[in-house]
């Protein structure tokens, strides 16, 4: 058994992770923090969302730190406003006891900006930031951001994905010059190679993190054939069954979410809709309900569940195969995290049997028949 020491982290960041009850390196920490550690060098890394990859680009990163110079060391670009808050969190308490203050500050969109820049005007050692946000902050002269030694590029593919590619470009020629890069995804579209190649050195070092299975093995994947009047009722009766666990329903449609949740409302299950054009303060309280476990499902469409990290799902529904393969990748890996067990159920109608057998063999996993 390997242990965070034996990978080279200091005494004091082992401290405060056996606190978090992080205990022993996951692959991709094994893998990344040792050769992070040593290494000034760029770094690539094929990991899903929930593989642990804050801590192994996070450790290194708050190593590398020199506490004595105020300046901005570090970048780490996330796609989301929640994926940036939940890393800056997880640095904050990495450093719990270390003696000299490390200052980390997170930069996103729906928050206004003056408040930020005054926060950037106290000593900063490491800056988290959605991309648009950061490029706002260039533009008006309040980020500085010439002695970077390290940029992270966190869930690059989603980034592309939500339409960051320019923003992308411009932070990357911006901080070129003696910077490190470390770019983390989980799956390499061609758009994800052409950033690598422009912007990276051709040595970096290519970790990927168990590429057989791109599905996390502790998901059971399962589908139940039904008609489209009959959907709501196959769920209600799933929910019955597991009426102490939380999970996700995912739907095609915003129009589908509204209309899904309302139906179960009317069961009486304790449910929301999460939507892409939620206004901020709305989307925090759903997810405060979800985490808090007041809530037990969240409804929501691929878009709207970008950035969502919510410990202890039992399952992920589908209301329809997304259209997409990599979305059920997304979808599914929303459970059975950090070790646990869940389950994907995707509703299926007959005619779409066959798009079950396309999905195993392209994602190397089995599915079973299930009645409910």
């Amino acid at each position: 058994m390997t242990t965070f020491t034996a990978l080279g982290v200091r005494k004091e960041y082992v401290k405060g992770l056996k606190e978090l009850g992080i205990t022993t390196p996951t692959e991709v920490q094994e893998e990344a923090i040792p050769y992070l550690l040593e290494n000034n060098s760029d770094f690539i890394g094929l990991a899903q969302t929930g593989t642990g990859k804050t801590a192994a680009y996070g450790l290194p990163i708050l190593h590398k730190i020199n506490p004595s110079k105020g300046h901005i060391q570090a970048l780490i670009l996330a796609p989301t406003r929640e994926l940036a808050q939940q890393i800056k969190k997880q640095l904050f308490k990495f450093t719990k006891y270390v003696d000299e203050r490390i200052f980390v500050e997170a930069v996103f969109g729906g928050e206004k900006i003056d408040r930020q820049i005054n926060s950037l005007k106290r000593t900063t050692h490491i800056v988290v930031a959605t991309p648009g946000r950061l490029i706002d902050l260039i533009e008006r002269g309040e980020v500085d951001l010439k002695n970077i030694n390290t940029i992270v590029l966190d869930e690059a593919d989603e980034m592309l994905s939500m339409g960051f590619k320019l923003e992308l470009n411009r932070i990357l020629k911006y901080t070129s010059g003696t910077r490190k890069t470390w770019l983390f995804s989980a799956t390499m579209p061609e758009e994800i190679r052409s950033i690598i190649k422009k912007y990276m050195s051709s040595f970096a070092k290519q970790v990927e993190v168990n590429k057989n299975s791109l599905v996390n093995a502790n998901i059971t994947h399962q589908f139940v054939t039904t008609t489209i009047p009959e959907k709501t009722d196959v769920i209600v009766k799933f929910l019955e069954k597991r009426h102490t666990e939380r999970g996700i329903i995912f739907t095609r449609t915003k129009a589908g979410a509204q209309k899904l949740t309302k139906e179960l409302k009317e069961e009486g299950f304790s449910v929301e809709a999460l939507e892409g054009d939620m206004q901020q303060k709305e989307r925090d309280k759903v997810m405060r309900a979800f985490k808090n476990e007041s809530l037990q499902v969240l409804v929501s469409t691929d878009v709207a569940a970008r950035g969502i990290d919510v410990q202890n799902l039992g399952f992920v529904l589908h209301h329809q195969l997304p259209e997409k393969l990599e979305y059920y990748t997304h979808r599914s890996g929303r459970t059975a995290r950090a070790g646990k067990r869940g389950v994907s159920l995707a509703l299926i109608l007959q005619n779409e049997r066959n798009r079950i057998a396309e999905v195993e063999k392209e994602l190397q996993i089995q599915f079973s028949e299930i009645s409910i």
